[in-house]
């Protein structure tokens, strides 16, 4: 009788055949959580990239084990771009900004990959165990859910306290409430990474949540659920009385005058788009230099920053 187990001996046979190590899921050192290989990621990633920094390898490996949507079809097309044409990152080295593409696959030298095929790998989710079975080279990627509500509760809260405010307004508070929240907490408000638009920061799965209501107001229901704690709730709020006095058009030129959508856009024209992610980084560096020259204290002397930013512009 020709069962699954019997279909993935004969799978496993031919893999064999061309090179690849077989291990059995059982016998695999990793942690159990956890689907990516990470030791021997990291270790075969700085192997094909020789040149480039360990900082920028392990940039690489955190992007492409948080994507930013739990949509399917977006992650796999994500993937399969980093996949074919590497992942894109930024570095900051000896004071200089660095950009490096780092290659995952080496297409040059076959040999120079570590392929493996697994079966019945064992992964702990939500408190039970799953059988993840590995088919041909499909990367499964865990995501935090948890995580993708988080945004959206900050985004609702910010709308909220506006009262009318445009998808665009929106973008820059959130980016804004992003960066002081880091700036004054340690901690990142949400894990999502923003993008350098023509227009500023974007945070894509904010972007599809409110891009049908173009440059008008956003409107929610009254029902829709806030979960901030009380720092989380005071911080957003400073942001939203001292940025969010601003148009979405005055809150775009800030953020194109700032160092991290500067930086990430380098040699595009102002009119060109892109989906380049602005680095957590640039943004952290850049507003503790804001800190260091404003003699931030506490977080209702930003005041002092967004009127100096907004004279800047005008």
């Amino acid at each position: 009788m020709f069962t699954e187990e019997s279909l993935e001996n004969v799978v496993i046979e031919y893999l064999k055949d061309i090179d690849y190590t077989y291990i059995h899921g059982s016998n695999l050192n990793r942690d159990n959580k956890e689907v990516l290989l990470l030791d021997r990621l990291e270790e075969r990633l700085i192997n094909i990239n020789k040149e480039i920094p360990k900082s920028s390898i392990k940039e690489a490996i955190r992007k492409i084990r948080a994507f930013e949507t739990n949509d399917v079809f977006t992650n796999n097309k994500l993937f399969h771009k980093y996949f074919t044409e590497g992942v894109e990152v930024t570095d900051f080295i000896n004071g200089e900004t660095k950009y490096y593409t780092i290659k995952l696959i080496d297409y040059d030298d076959i040999e120079n990959n570590d392929f493996l095929v697994v079966n019945q790998l064992e992964i702990v989710e939500e408190c039970r165990n799953r059988i993840e079975e590995l088919k041909k080279s499909e990367l499964a990627i865990s995501v935090d859910e948890s995580n993708e509500h988080k945004i959206d509760n900050v985004a609702i809260n910010i709308i909220r306290k506006c009262g009318e405010i445009t998808p665009l307004a929106l973008q820059k508070l959130l980016y804004y409430s992003q960066a002081f929240y880091k700036l004054f907490t340690g901690d990142y408000l949400f894990d999502n990474d923003c993008e350098a638009w023509i227009h500023g920061p974007v945070y894509r799965c904010i972007y599809d949540r409110y891009k049908c209501f173009g440059r008008g107001q956003i409107e929610i229901n009254d029902s829709d659920e806030i979960l901030l704690d009380e720092i989380e709730d005071y911080i957003v709020g400073c942001v939203v009385r001292y940025f969010g006095c601003y148009s979405g058009k005055i809150l775009e030129e800030m953020t194109h005058s700032e160092m991290p959508w500067i930086l990430t856009r380098r040699g595009l024209k102002k009119d060109v788009g892109c989906n380049r992610i602005i680095e957590k980084e640039f943004i952290d560096i850049y507003f503790k230099n804001v800190k260091d020259k404003y003699k931030l204290i506490s977080i209702d002397d930003i005041k002092e920053y967004s009127t100096t930013l907004f004279n800047s512009i005008n």
